[in-house]
């Protein structure tokens, strides 16, 4: 099994909870979601994350405005609807429980 892969796959089935709770937080422009990610080590590039963005406001989660730029050309800044909210909220509650159960299981003790 190649290592490299699997490591991707892991952060790529996360991904799109990540970028939910960071729209969470407020209204934010795309290239902050891809600075964040990259700062988190969660490697995304921006052809990633555009179609994901699109996808997420295309399932009724995302919203957005465009916001004049001082600048340069206005700018799109996402925002979660009621819908991402609850979403998000459910999503939360997977994550915890995955992550109570990889916990209970990699911190068991060998026989």
């Amino acid at each position: 099994m190649d290592l490299e892969n699997a490591q991707v796959q892991m952060r790529k089935g996360i991904l799109e909870y990540c970028i939910l709770h960071i729209i969470s937080r407020g209204e934010i422009y795309a290239s902050e979601i891809l600075d964040e990610l990259i700062n988190a080590r969660i490697m995304v590039v921006e052809g990633t994350l555009y179609p994901l963005l699109t996808r997420l406001k295309n399932s009724g989660l995302l919203d957005y405005k465009w916001v004049e730029s001082t600048s340069g050309p206005p700018r799109k800044y996402y925002v979660l609807t009621d819908t991402g909210q609850l979403f998000l909220d459910n999503l939360n509650s997977t994550w915890n429980e995955l992550s109570d159960s990889v916990t209970t299981i990699i911190s068991k003790k060998t026989k």
